[in-house]
C-alpha cells in the first residue's frame, strides 16, 4: 500500500536561506519538465533534512550523514530517476565527509545540493565544520569543500551559490539537474544559506560573495585554474560563488552496471534469464 502526501509548509524561521534553495530547486524542476513521479530527494538531518517534505517527489530521510550512499544506490537500481541529495555542512562535511569525497571520485549520476550555513542550526548553534575560526568557540580553519572537490580527479561539476543572489541560484541548480541529466556524473553545488537564527551571515555573505561567472578570462573547464583563483581569492577573504568547475567523464553507473539486463528495481524476479542468479543468490545465505 502507499499514500500520497500533500507537500508539507515548512518549517524552518522566517528569513532561513533553505527557503530559496527549495524555490529554485521545484522551478528547476518544472523548467525541465521532470515529473513527480522520476523525482527521488534523498535528504541528511539538519534543518535542511526537511527540504523533501515540501515540493512533489518521493522522499528518503537517510542516517546521519549517508545522503550520498543511499543517493548511489538508488541511482544504479533505477537510473531513470533524477535522484537529487539535499543537506547541509554538518551532515555532509561532518559525520558524512568520507562519503562526499568517494562521491565525487565515483561519479554518480545524482545532484547533490548541500546548503551551508556554517554552524549547527538544529541543535543551538554549535560550530559545524565550516565555521571559521573565532565563531563560538572554534580554532579551526573552515573547510572548504570546493577546493576538496577540485584536488579529486574524478569530480565533474563543482558549483557554489548563495541564496541572497536567487537568480543565479536558479540557474546553476539548473545546470547541476542538466549535467546528471546527460550522463556526466554528479553534479555537487554547494548554496550559502544563512541561519538567521544562529549565524546569520546575511550582511557578511553579501559583501564578501565574488562572482566568478562573472569574470573575464576565467575558464570553468580549467581544473587547475580554478584551484589557483580560488585559492587566491581565499587568500583576499572573498567566497567564490557560480560555475567553478565543470568537466566531462561518464557517469558511474554507465560502467557499473550490466547494460544486458535491466537495471535492479526494474527487473522481473521471475524471469528465466534472471532466476538462476537470484537462486544462487538466495542458496549462499542458507550454507
Amino acid at each position: 500500500m502507499t499514500k500520497t502526501f500533500t507537500p508539507a509548509r515548512p518549517i524552518w524561521c522566517a528569513g532561513c536561506g533553505d527557503f530559496g534553495v527549495l524555490q529554485a530547486l521545484t522551478n528547476a524542476l518544472d523548467e525541465l519538465g521532470v515529473p513527480a513521479h522520476q523525482r527521488l530527494v534523498v535528504a541528511g538531518i539538519g534543518c535542511s533534512g526537511s527540504l523533501q517534505n515540501n515540493l512533489p517527489c518521493y522522499g528518503y530521510h537517510t542516517l546521519h550523514g549517508r545522503v550520498l550512499p543511499t543517493a548511489t544506490g538508488a541511482k544504479l537500481a533505477n537510473p531513470e530517476l533524477t535522484v537529487i541529495g539535499v543537506g547541509g555542512d554538518g551532515d555532509g562535511y561532518a559525520i558524512g565527509g568520507g562519503h562526499l569525497v568517494h562521491a565525487l571520485k565515483r561519479n554518480p549520476g545524482v545532484t547533490y545540493i548541500v546548503m551551508n550555513n556554517g554552524t549547527y542550526g538544529l541543535t543551538k548553534g554549535q560550530p559545524s565544520p565550516t565555521s571559521p575560526a573565532g565563531y563560538g568557540d572554534n580554532i579551526e580553519e573552515d573547510l572548504d569543500p570546493i577546493m576538496m572537490g577540485l584536488a579529486i580527479p574524478g569530480s565533474t561539476f563543482l558549483a557554489r551559490a548563495y541564496s541572497g543572489q536567487p537568480a543565479q541560484l536558479l540557474r546553476l541548480t539548473t545546470a547541476a539537474l542538466q549535467h546528471t541529466a546527460s550522463g556526466q556524473g554528479m553534479a555537487f553545488l554547494e548554496v550559502l544559506s544563512p541561519c538567521v537564527t544562529y549565524n546569520d551571515t546575511y550582511r557578511d555573505w553579501r559583501t564578501q560573495v565574488y562572482d566568478l561567472d562573472a569574470e573575464d578570462g576565467y575558464d570553468p573547464g580549467d581544473r587547475a585554474q580554478a584551484f589557483v583563483r580560488m585559492s587566491a581569492l581565499r587568500a583576499e577573504g572573498r567566497l567564490p560563488i557560480g560555475m567553478v568547475f565543470r568537466g566531462q567523464r561518464p557517469a558511474l553507473e554507465q560502467d557499473a552496471l550490466n547494460h544486458e539486463l535491466p537495471p535492479p528495481a526494474l527487473q522481473d524476479v521471475c524471469a528465466a534469464q534472471v532466476r538462476s542468479g537470484y537462486g544462487a543468490a538466495l542458496q549462499s545465505f542458507m550454507r
